[in-house]
């Protein structure tokens, strides 16, 4: 995460970002970001996450949205290459969190996309535990020739699914791809061929379709730390729906920060998804170590 001290809205590069009504609030409304912004991150840490953090920079107001700065799997990491030129002065400073991350160890290997490719990481590109895949969102933000590409670095396979909708810009706005095997989605943010990719490979009671009011609040935008799922806010109906999967689900306000199209899980990066093989390999080695101590 980076906290929000430089956070405003000062251009516009979706369709939720309005720098003049940010100027004509803004005081208040970089006051309310930086309440918001701690609110989620103690939520997540009480959750049980672990929560790294790097710093803010001046004039790069979009540096808060860390789940643009890369996909990582395994202690891997691809880092991203922004669309618009706004943001593209954050590469630099991702990179050396990435690289600092490596020489504590908490990072096995760092590298860079093809120069012809964009993509704005884990925002359009999201890990599926369960089914082992990423989904690859593309269109507005991210190209579907990044696929192939990581597959073949991070060593699994990634189905692009192309946005329909310009306030669903990233893939991150619209789904999210639950522990349990669920996902959470606006359907009317994808494609034909986007949906019928989805319904290919996810069966109907795992999907869970978000209605335009639960969308438009960015409820998918969500993050789930083992049984506990952190958003902005959801209907009630989609809050039962997702307790009845035996998820607690708790609703930290992040208004301030859907002024610039982003919610909880835009404000974060996963570090430790971890692939299948990867995991028990992982448990292989520690059982190993248990043994010799």
């Amino acid at each position: 995460m980076c906290p929000p001290r430089h956070f405003a809205v000062t251009y516009s590069i979706n369709p939720w970002m309005d720098p003049q009504a940010w100027a004509d609030r803004g005081g208040n409304l970089h006051g309310e970001a930086q309440r918001q912004w701690a609110g989620l991150r103690d939520a997540l840490t009480a959750a049980g996450a672990v929560v790294e953090t790097i710093e803010p920079t001046p004039d790069l107001p979009d540096l808060v949205f860390t789940a643009n700065a890369a996909v990582v799997l395994d202690r891997k990491v691809v880092l991203s290459r922004f669309r618009y030129p706004e943001r593209q002065k954050e590469e630099a400073i991702f990179a050396a969190a990435f690289a600092a991350l490596r020489e504590r160890g908490l990072i096995d290997d760092v590298s860079h996309l093809p120069a012809e490719i964009v993509l704005e990481g884990a925002g359009d590109c999201i890990w599926d535990a369960r089914r082992r895949l990423f989904w690859l969102g593309c269109g507005f933000r991210s190209d579907a020739a990044a696929a192939s590409f990581l597959t073949q670095r991070l060593g699994r396979p990634a189905l692009a699914l192309p946005l329909a909708q310009p306030r669903f810009y990233h893939l991150d706005t619209a789904f999210c791809a639950l522990p349990c095997g669920s996902l959470m989605y606006y359907p009317q943010a994808f494609t034909p061929a986007a949906q019928a990719t989805i319904e290919a490979h996810v069966a109907p009671e795992h999907r869970i379709a978000l209605d335009r009011a639960d969308a438009e609040r960015f409820a998918a935008n969500a993050v789930c730390v083992h049984k506990t799922i952190v958003l902005s806010s959801c209907s009630k109906s989609l809050r039962s729906a997702l307790q009845e999967r035996g998820y607690a689900v708790v609703q930290k306000p992040l208004q301030a920060f859907l002024r610039s199209g982003g919610s909880a899980c835009c404000l974060t990066l996963r570090l430790d998804h971890r692939s299948e093989a990867s995991a028990a390999r992982s448990s292989r080695r520690q059982a190993v170590a248990a043994s010799s101590s």
